[in-house]
């Protein structure tokens, strides 16, 4: 099980290094997003946007076509970017991902932390509120930012059990 896990991981950080994102995604995009989602789906790093397009399309594979669901899809990460534009370098991935499942306290502070070097943990562990409030911010749908509110806030529903699944396997 560890094993296929550690695979699973490297497989998903080889495919952050060479991301793309097709045409037909962009146009999806269009078609999905007003213009203020879209500037912040685009401020993400493209590995970030490629996972947020995966999840969209695991969900559509369900059989998931509510338009608000699939926005809260395209969105749930957007708050890894911060006000400033600052992103998580992806190599910090890599040492979330591990921190988080071997050493959860030492994540915990150094997302605490936040300052220097720590700044990329803490705008991990904050992302999924800030992601809400930048959804809010966008004039996003009611119901979208309330997905993605139920999502920060772990709080079980329909769609917060599918777009958790979805990005659990993407």
């Amino acid at each position: 099980m560890a094993q296929r896990r550690w695979r699973y991981r490297v497989r998903q950080f080889v495919t952050a290094l060479i991301a793309s994102i097709r045409l037909d995604e962009r146009v999806l995009l269009v078609c999905t997003l007003s213009d203020p989602q879209l500037l912040l789906f685009e401020r993400m790093p493209r590995f970030a946007q490629r996972h947020s397009l995966d999840v969209y399309h695991a969900l559509v594979r369900a059989g998931h076509t509510d338009p608000h669901l699939l926005q809260a899809a395209l969105l749930h990460d957007c708050g890894k970017v911060d006000p400033n534009g600052r992103t998580i370098p992806l190599i910090y991935y890599a040492i979330i991902v591990l921190l988080q499942q071997y050493a959860p306290d030492l994540y915990q502070r150094a997302a605490r932390n936040g300052r220097g070097l720590l700044y990329p943990f803490a705008l991990h562990a904050t992302h999924e509120q800030r992601s809400v409030i930048y959804a809010r911010a966008a004039g996003s749908h009611p119901e979208v930012v309330q997905i993605l509110s139920d999502y920060a806030e772990r709080r079980a529903t329909p769609f917060t059990d599918a777009l958790r699944a979805a990005d659990d396997t993407n």
